[in-house]
This record gives C-alpha cells, sequence and structure tokens, in this order.
C-alpha cells in the first residue's frame, strides 16, 4: 500500500482508535507513533532549523496534518452549544471525526511536550555553544533537503518559477535576524504566534527560526518556562498572581498560532490540490535557502575561530544533525499510522 492509500484511510481508522484504544493494542501503537511524530515536529520547531511541516513530510504525515486541520469547520462552535440535542450530538461528532480529532490530539501532545523540553535547552546552548548549535542546525536542514529531494520538479516554468521563488524567500528573510530586548505589546506577541505557526503547516523554515528573526525567541521562551513554573508553584501554594504576566503572552501567543494555522493550513491544501508539483518544490526550495540562517549565525559567533578543533567539532554537529534525519527518515517510511 503506498503513502497516499494509507492517508486515504486514516480518518476513519484514527477515529476508532479514539474510543478502542484502552483495549486495542494496535490502535494504541498507532497513536503512540503519532505521538513520537509529534515530538520530532514539536523538536524541529523549537530550534532554528528544519520546520515541523519538514518533520511531517518526511514521516510521511504531511498531508494528513493539513487535511484534519483545514477541516475545521466554524459551525462546530454552534453545535457544541446545542450537545443536548441528539441531532446536534451526531454533527459534533461528525465533524470531530472529519477534523481527524484523535489524529489531532496525539500529534499535539507530542509537540508540547517537546516544545517545553526543548526551547530551555536552545537558549542555554545558544548562549554557550553557538558554533555547535548551528552547525547541528546547518545538517538537519541540508539532510532535510536531500530527503525530500523526490518532490522537486522543475519540468515547466510554474515549477522552475516555484523553486526561485522559494530560495530567494528564504534566503532574504533568513538574513534579516533582528534582535529586540525587554517586553513585547501584546498585539505582536499574537502577530508573531500567526506567523511562526506556518512553519508547522510550510516545511522550509522552522518556527524558532522566524522567532528569532522577529526577536522573539528568548522572550517567548522565558516566558513559557515562568508561566509552567509559576504552575507548578501554585500547586505548591505560591501566588496566582506569579501566573498573570507570563500566562498573557502564552495565550496571546497561543490564539495568534490558533488563527494562523487554520487560515494558512486551508491554502496550502489548496495548493497542493491544484499545484502539488510546484508546491512542493517551492516549499523544499524554501529549506535549501534557509541554509543561510545557521551559516551566518555560525561565522558571526564570537568562539568561532578557524581551528582545527572548532572546524572539527562544526563539522562533527552538521553530520549528527544530518544523521538524525536520514535515521529519522529511514526508521518512520514504512510505519503504519
Amino acid at each position: 500500500m503506498t503513502r497516499d492509500e494509507r492517508e486515504s484511510s486514516t480518518v476513519e481508522r484514527g477515529w476508532e482508535s479514539f474510543f478502542d484504544w484502552p483495549g486495542n493494542p494496535g490502535a494504541m501503537r498507532a497513536l503512540l507513533t503519532i505521538y513520537l511524530k509529534g515530538i520530532c515536529m514539536g523538536a524541529a520547531d523549537a530550534v532554528p532549523g528544519v520546520s515541523g511541516g519538514t518533520i511531517a513530510l518526511i514521516t510521511g504525515i504531511y498531508e494528513r496534518l493539513i487535511s484534519a486541520v483545514a477541516s475545521f469547520d466554524p459551525r462546530i462552535v454552534t453545535s457544541v452549544l446545542r450537545i443536548h440535542d441528539p441531532v446536534e450530538r451526531a454533527k459534533v461528532r461528525e465533524m470531530l471525526a472529519e477534523m481527524d480529532l484523535p489524529f489531532l490530539l496525539a500529534l499535539g501532545a507530542g509537540i508540547a511536550t517537546a516544545i517545553m523540553t526543548v526551547t530551555g535547552l536552545v537558549t542555554l546552548a545558544s548562549e554557550r555553544i553557538p558554533v555547535l548549535l548551528f552547525a547541528f542546525f546547518f545538517g538537519l536542514i541540508a539532510a532535510s533537503a536531500i530527503v525530500l529531494y523526490d518532490e522537486v520538479s522543475v519540468e515547466t516554468p510554474g515549477q522552475i518559477g516555484a523553486a526561485i521563488a522559494g530560495f530567494v524567500l528564504a534566503f532574504l528573510v533568513a538574513g534579516a535576524v533582528e534582535k529586540t530586548g525587554g517586553s513585547t505589546p501584546l498585539p505582536f506577541v499574537f502577530f508573531t504566534g500567526m506567523i511562526a505557526i506556518s512553519a508547522m503547516v510550510l516545511p522550509g523554515i522552522s518556527g524558532a527560526l522566524i522567532l528569532y528573526l522577529l526577536g522573539q525567541y528568548e522572550y517567548l521562551s522565558n516566558n513559557l518556562h515562568g508561566f509552567k513554573d509559576a504552575g507548578v508553584g501554585l500547586l505548591n501554594g505560591g501566588s496566582v498572581d506569579a501566573l498573570v504576566a507570563p500566562g498573557a503572552v502564552v495565550v496571546t501567543f497561543v490564539l495568534g498560532a490558533g488563527i494562523g494555522v487554520l487560515t494558512i493550513s486551508k491554502v496550502v491544501a489548496w495548493a497542493l490540490d491544484h499545484y502539488r508539483a510546484a508546491t512542493l518544490t517551492f516549499l523544499v526550495s524554501l529549506m535549501v535557502g534557509a541554509l543561510r540562517f545557521p551559516v551566518e549565525k555560525i561565522f558571526e559567533a564570537e568562539t568561532f575561530a578557524w581551528t582545527p578543533t572548532v572546524l572539527g567539532g562544526a563539522v562533527l554537529a552538521a553530520l549528527v544533525g544530518g544523521g538524525a534525519v536520514l535515521l529519522l527518515d529511514h526508521y518512520t517510511d514504512d510505519l503504519d499510522y
């Protein structure tokens, strides 16, 4: 069975697994597989390298993700408010099945797990070992472009134009890094969420890279972990006031991301339906153009020097990053999800 054929039956299988998993080892394994893929996606988006969308492509769940998110029907809100009515309850169930809810829940849980874990490590590594960190990112991006080379088609003028546009766009954006300090107004946090979430839908530039370009990575990472720590502290008798400031930032970002993913996913779904080859070529070209970012960060690092030790460490880190993508592709390509 081909990957596309497997995807055609995933909504029904996924919905059944949502109810059957306690007594169905196969369904539980399927949800666990999706959760692990979500961890890979979240880890990718938490580092300025490969996007979560790239990992979704590599692991074979990209079109399923786009279809699930694009299937969101705003009418579900009114149906939920009247869920006491059997007819409306049936409509809710039908719309949730169309959205592939169990798939989204398992994937979202994995993404959240990784983001909470990885963002703090990236901030620390960018301060202490920037050369190794960004060399690792270079390896991630380069290997992802190689893995997805089969998706590239430049046989028509439109596809050639898509390849050039994708490369140029990512190359220019990757060179526009700016730094900001202090607090950020909540409207800009909302806007940042809308833009950054596009990386979860568009393979190419990671959400973390976009946050770096907007100068918001450390600010948002600190607020996320501050919110988590305040929540844990609240359970131990801490003050609610400690939750307010970081909580406002986190909630605003999530709302922006929610609006962004619901709009961008529909655009991508339409493009894949009508211009599949050109769209995938554009997305892969984004990754190639984005290689500018880690290269510049390596040479800008204060610890970089043309010495065998530094260069050897950078090359090794790049190989580790590339190897991680190749292993992921090898071991997830044939998984039944």
